[in-house]
């Protein structure tokens, strides 16, 4: 099973290295991540990652993921990644993404009509590239499977291992690696106090107006670009 990870500057580092740890572990699993050089690549907390194969010589993944992270907004508008995208998902078993990597997904115009997870502040985005926001932190469509914020990327990890190996192999992999989280609460905007969620949604204000507006230019861009419909 072929695993490949699109890596790209200013990622969040979790949203590729918490399930790239599961999937690793599954039977017969080869996971690489691919970007346009092989060089380092900065994640969004000034971690650097490694690329094993450039996009070019990259091979057909059976499973192909994309992570999200700050940088998400300049991928949806590189047009050789979204190509790159496209071609991959054509002949992958299954299409994925972690929090906002659901947007680049959608700007390559792969999740019309596809129910779809993505971080909660930025899912309701999914609409304009003709996606439906789904608040969960794991959403299965098919061959999709979409996670929501960061940590469900982990989460995400397990379900897919379900759907192909079964529940037995899928747990064996988390009792191994021990993950039995026991948050603190308010992990989620209907848990959160209210006084924390207006706290985040001030530090995130500098931000959110021009990812809007980055989104808006790629649901355009898509809308007057030629159709890629979504395989099911």
């Amino acid at each position: 099973m072929r695993v490949l990870f699109l890596l790209y500057p200013d990622v969040t580092q979790l949203d590729l290295t918490g399930p790239a740890q599961v999937l690793a572990r599954m039977p017969d699993a080869r996971v690489d991540f691919a970007w346009k050089r092989i060089e380092p690549v900065m994640s969004d907390c000034n971690l650097a990652l490694m690329p094993s194969v450039t996009l070019a010589e990259a091979p057909q993944a059976d499973i192909l993921c994309v992570p999200g992270g700050y940088g998400c907004t300049d991928m949806m508008h590189d047009a050789d990644v979204l190509g790159w995208l496209r071609a991959q998902a054509d002949g992958a078993r299954w299409v994925t993404s972690v929090c906002t990597g659901s947007l680049v997904l959608a700007a390559a115009g792969l999740l019309r009509g596809v129910r779809a997870g993505c971080h909660w502040a930025w899912g309701q985005h999914l609409d304009k590239f003709g996606a439906t926001f789904v608040a969960e932190r794991c959403v299965i469509d098919g061959r999709f499977v979409t996670a929501g914020g960061v940590t469900s990327g982990i989460d995400f990890g397990f379900r897919l291992i379900r759907e192909i190996h079964g529940t037995e192999v899928a747990e064996a992999i988390q009792l191994a690696l021990e993950y039995d989280p026991e948050p603190i609460g308010g992990g989620t905007p209907a848990s959160a106090r209210p006084e924390v969620k207006a706290m985040l949604e001030t530090a995130m204000a500098p931000r959110i107006a021009a990812r809007v507006a980055a989104i808006d230019a790629a649901a355009a861009a898509l809308k007057a670009g030629p159709a890629h419909a979504a395989r099911a």
